[in-house]
């Protein structure tokens, strides 16, 4: 049998941590892609224009959602104050 007191519950303060480590995650995401393409394209002469702008539009998609989502918490709890 599992014990149920040993796994952790998601609370809203854990909120502002994953966001940001998902915000970090990407940002390097991008950073690791921009290096590879770069080493690619130089060496085969050949650019991936489509793949790139896919790859920034997702990822960078997903940090302004992130950074809505703080924006919008942050003023709602500006109001309760």
């Amino acid at each position: 049998m599992m014990n149920n007191t040993t796994r952790k519950r998601t609370t809203v303060s854990d909120i502002p941590k994953s966001l940001t480590l998902y915000v970090i995650f990407s940002i390097t995401v991008l950073i690791i892609y921009t290096i590879v393409e770069q080493i690619i394209s130089t060496a085969s002469g050949m650019s991936h224009d489509t793949l790139t702008t896919c790859i920034f539009a997702a990822f960078g998609g997903e940090i302004l959602a992130c950074a809505l989502i703080k924006i919008f918490k942050l003023k709602k709890e500006d109001n309760y104050d």
